[in-house]
């Protein structure tokens, strides 16, 4: 779930390049800058949130916290990207997980194309795919 718009872009691009390469199902929900409904949320669904004050994992470090949640359950996991303001505290405090790509503030386009990156990377990971190389 996204706020705003990402139309054709070049961020688009690679979102849906990414996006396709993923074995396990995806959506892509885009919601305006304020309000739009949320869709329904299914009790075993795990909510992570964007945010510049989240925690900062490496690559490695998401595949596993992907691999656990999907291990012990979760039938969903949704990846949540704000508006130009963020989340509210409201917003964080009902989050599973606070992440961060970094100290510096990014688009919402760009971290749209960082997420599908990190979600194809963390899929291949899980899979023993060459993709990502450690070192």
């Amino acid at each position: 779930m996204a706020r705003g718009r990402i139309g054709r872009s070049p961020e688009s691009e690679l979102v849906d390049r990414y996006l396709k390469r993923i074995v396990w199902p995806t959506r892509v929900t885009e919601l305006p800058d304020t309000g739009g409904k949320l869709p329904a949320l299914d009790p075993q669904t795990v909510r992570v949130l964007l945010d510049e004050k989240g925690e900062v994992l490496g690559s490695m470090d998401f595949a596993r916290r992907l691999e656990r949640w999907r291990d012990t359950g979760t039938r969903e996991m949704r990846f949540m990207i704000g508006a130009a303001d963020g989340f509210d505290d409201a917003d964080r405090a009902g989050a599973d997980l606070l992440l961060s790509f970094g100290r510096a503030t990014w688009p919402h386009m760009l971290a749209r194309a960082m997420l599908a990156e990190q979600l194809f990377r963390a899929t291949a990971i899980l899979a023993g795919h060459p993709y990502h190389r450690e070192g």
